[in-house]
């Protein structure tokens, strides 16, 4: 009896050895990848995208640091290569060093891209009518005025930013000041549990009076965004400070 109990004891030993040595990795770790990966990851996500011309724009990587260079036939071309390359898992930083040059079949005079840009921002459901003002000069949309939300203002960009004729776009237009709620941090943290889950708590949210001030590490670029929608998002907010980091 005393030998079987031994074994026992032995084969129980050897199978929580074996167990230990045997752990699988957790699921959703992730590795870092290397500055070479990385650039063909980035290659491959702009050449994979419709919308861009991918043998008008470089790839260097250095650190986890991507800069984009070349020169792009429109600003909605550029705006496009930008959210591709934040798409790829592992982007750390994002440096752009992209231009516009149009075509000759594309090009606007200003008074034309005004009067373009007036109608866009008119004919869109989501921008308040007669709130944003458009100056335009040498094919540079300026856009100013005061609205109640930022999506109102982010919508306004995309107005403008696919018109023909457009090199850029420069965003001038402020949030109306509202009563900031006393538990506006609380609602904040709540819309960052709703969409970014994982990544709640990894976020300090310090508000002081109407300003948001984001810190901490993410994952990815998305997650990024994700949490400053967030925040913007909640009533008394007029301006956003984020700080979060890219990280692996």
């Amino acid at each position: 009896m005393r030998d079987r109990l031994s074994r026992l004891n032995q084969t129980l030993r050897g199978t929580l050895t074996m167990s230990a040595l045997h752990i699988p990795p957790l699921q959703g770790a992730m590795t870092m990848k290397s500055d070479s990966q990385l650039k063909k990851d980035v290659e491959t996500e702009l050449e994979w995208d419709p919308a861009i011309n991918a043998s008008q724009v470089g790839v260097l990587v250095r650190d986890g640091v991507v800069t984009l260079t070349g020169h792009l036939d429109s600003y909605a071309a550029k705006h496009a290569a930008e959210r591709a390359a934040q798409r790829v898992v592992g982007v750390r930083g994002l440096a752009v060093e992209l231009d516009v040059r149009l075509g000759v079949s594309a090009r606007r005079t200003d008074g034309e891209l005004a009067a373009a840009a007036e109608s866009a921002l008119n004919w869109h459901a989501l921008v308040p009518k007669g709130r944003i003002k458009v100056m335009v000069e040498g094919g540079m949309v300026t856009l100013s005025g005061e609205v109640d939300w930022d999506y109102q203002r982010t919508h306004a960009v995309k107005a403008v930013r696919e018109l023909t004729g457009v090199i850029g776009v420069s965003n001038n237009v402020s949030v109306k000041p509202q009563t900031t709620p006393s538990d506006v941090r609380q609602r904040i943290q709540s819309a960052l549990e709703r969409q970014a889950d994982r990544e709640a708590k990894n976020i300090e949210i310090v508000v002081t009076g109407s300003t948001v001030t984001l810190k901490g590490q993410i994952h990815s670029w998305a997650e990024r965004a994700a949490a400053q929608g967030a925040a913007w998002s909640a009533p008394g907010i007029t301006s956003v400070v984020n700080q979060l980091r890219v990280g692996i």
